[in-house]
């Protein structure tokens, strides 16, 4: 009889929790009773979970005893309240959140990158998964790495509203409804609107103009690849995208790389779907919406540098992010989850 496992997820209601209760369904998790918790103002309300109807619970009155494995996609100010208590009741703990990802001490896991990190994950009981944008480019990154040594990294990444939660979602929607209309706008989760417009600050400005997202990206990228010099330089924009994250990436390498042999290392990576037809190529909204790979196109030669490439990355942020979960808690059950 296979052995089942009590899970909660936190922050069922975000976009994130919902799409971690339809992955745990899918792609048949060992669960036994699921939880789904949010806050006080959702409470009552039902969610599913594959053939399950699930009675949303309130957070705050919840007893984690009761489960062997919490995911956590709430924002890091609950996290650093409520990850202690989990793990206090005896509960392994995946966070989601930024509040654990810098930590030393608490392991940063994308499975098929660093799956020996989770090793470590005993000292805390703490799972720290990446942003998206991280995964999406190691995922590119790593089967790169090994061929060929790294010079120079590029990164913009495009993030879509969705990457700042359900509200921004509707905020986009709700500015592009009445643009049509010919009424004006108000921007409440971004400083400026977003609707039929690109945003080049997401988060706040910290290091010499650069801001909390990029450096965020630079950190996490380096602790997961264990590459703490990695020239990597990053910029992020926010775009009126609902949900699919594009990464345009250019690199250049120690030695030449043929672009028939950067075509065959990507097409052979785990998580990456390339698009090697001429004139083809992936968008967030037709190809990535609601799809698992990182999908890879526009491959080419740099104009000027011998040694350089350009990719274009696009991938569905908010299922990378649930799926980046999903995964190490599948490893962790591979692994001995007690």
């Amino acid at each position: 009889m296979t052995k089942t496992y009590d899970v909660a997820v936190v922050g069922a209601t975000g976009l994130v929790g919902e799409t971690l209760l339809t992955l745990l369904a899918e792609r048949n998790f060992p669960v036994g009773q699921v939880y789904a918790l949010a806050s006080e103002n959702s409470f009552g309300k039902e969610l599913e979970c594959g053939r399950k109807t699930l009675d949303v619970e309130e957070l705050a009155e919840f007893d984690f005893s009761k489960v062997h494995l919490a995911f956590f996609a709430v924002d890091a100010a609950l996290a650093a309240e409520y990850v202690p208590l989990a793990t206090q009741a005896g509960c392994t703990v995946i966070d989601n959140s930024t509040h654990y990802r810098n930590n030393v001490e608490i392991p940063l896991v994308i499975p098929a990158i660093n799956p020996e990190a989770l090793a470590g994950y005993k000292n805390k009981n703490i799972i720290a998964s990446p942003g998206s944008s991280t995964i999406q480019l190691a995922l590119a990154l790593k089967p790169i790495l090994n061929v060929a040594k790294l010079m120079r990294i590029q990164i913009l990444a495009c993030e879509a509203v969705s990457g700042a939660g359900r509200r921004a979602v509707d905020e986009l929607a709700g500015q592009t409804a009445s643009l049509l209309s010919g009424r004006p706008v108000e921007s409440k989760v971004f400083e400026k609107q977003i609707a039929f417009n690109l945003l080049p600050q997401v988060g706040d400005l910290i290091e010499q103009g650069h801001t909390q997202q990029e450096m965020s990206l630079l950190k996490e990228i380096r602790r997961v690849l264990a590459q703490p010099n990695l020239p990597l330089s990053p910029t992020v924009i926010r775009a009126p995208v609902f949900f699919g994250t594009v990464l345009e990436m250019y690199f250049e390498t120690e030695i030449q790389l043929p672009l028939t042999q950067l075509e065959s290392v990507l097409e052979n990576a785990k998580g990456l779907e390339v698009f090697a037809k001429h004139g083809d190529y992936p968008t967030p909204v037709v190809e990535a919406a609601n799809h698992d790979p990182v999908y890879v196109g526009r491959i080419r030669a740099d104009l000027t540098q011998p040694n350089g490439h350009h990719l274009w990355l696009v991938s569905d942020n908010v299922r990378g992010a649930a799926l980046n979960s999903v995964q190490i808690a599948e490893l962790l059950v591979q692994t001995g989850l007690k």
